[in-house]
């Protein structure tokens, strides 16, 4: 099978080479830009499967189906949040949110050899796709929670959020008053009800708002540790997979 990789992020284009391979995949070419990959396909054959990241360095990456009639699979890699990919849901594109799982990799490269290699999903409206991602549709996010407590219900705004955190199986809510309270919903589920403008998930374990961020220092193996004002619990670190995604979130 013949493999492409379409990334900017050079580390992250190498990441992603180590997880395919490690399927018993060979990745033939890692691309860096719009302008690399046009003269790329310009000048050798097509491959079966490509994986592509939607925003490079120099444009998005639908410039380049803009420009060669590629006939080839598509698996989409992004970090854009999943309320945003609503448009490749409804036809069934394939797409990984980054930081990349191994579990959701093996699902979407079984998909893709289970389709008839004939017939790539290369019938896609990459005009449609490009508008749905540049302009979403204005979503209603959480402004605050209902916490029960006893026989009370607890109100909690969302500009008293510090931060969200995974322990014990149990997700929690931590204020800014120096508090937690116990939700009943996972971080994967909160993701999609924060504002992605507001809230960044770090890690597995934590999802932070950007106002709550009192200093972020640089930590080991190229990582970040965010401090905030009063949860001390366990140390805010930012994985190094999420690192330069948490840096554009930044601005």
């Amino acid at each position: 099978m013949n493999i492409i990789i379409i990334e900017d992020e050079k580390p992250a284009a190498r990441l992603l080479q180590r997880k395919v391979e490690k399927m018993g995949l060979q990745v033939n070419q890692l691309l860096h830009s719009v302008e690399e990959s046009i003269n790329w396909f310009n000048a050798n054959t097509h491959p079966d499967l490509i994986f592509l990241d939607i925003q490079l360095s120099d444009g998005l990456s639908f410039e380049i189906f803009e420009t060669i009639d590629i006939k080839s699979a598509v698996i989409f890699t992004t970090a854009y949040d999943e309320y945003a990919l609503r448009a490749f849901k409804l036809n069934s594109i394939d797409y990984l949110l980054k930081p990349i799982d191994e579990d959701d990799l093996k699902i979407a490269v079984n998909k893709f050899k289970a389709r008839n290699m004939s017939a790539p999903n290369l019938s896609l409206d990459f005009e449609m796709i490009k508008k749905m991602l540049i302009n979403p549709v204005e979503r209603n996010y959480k402004k605050r929670f209902t916490i029960k407590m006893g026989q009370q219900l607890k109100m909690i705004n969302i500009e008293e959020v510090e931060c969200f955190y995974s322990e014990n199986k149990g997700t929690y809510l931590h204020t800014i008053d120096n508090r937690n309270y116990l939700l009943d919903v996972t971080l994967e589920q909160l993701e999609t009800e924060l504002d992605p403008k507001d809230f960044y998930r770090v890690s597995r374990k934590f999802i932070v708002p950007m106002k709550g961020i009192k200093e972020i220092q640089i930590y080991s193996n190229s990582r970040l540790k965010v401090i905030l004002p009063t949860y001390k619990e366990d140390e805010v670190i930012v994985a190094r997979e999420r690192v330069n995604d948490f840096k554009e979130w930044l601005g």
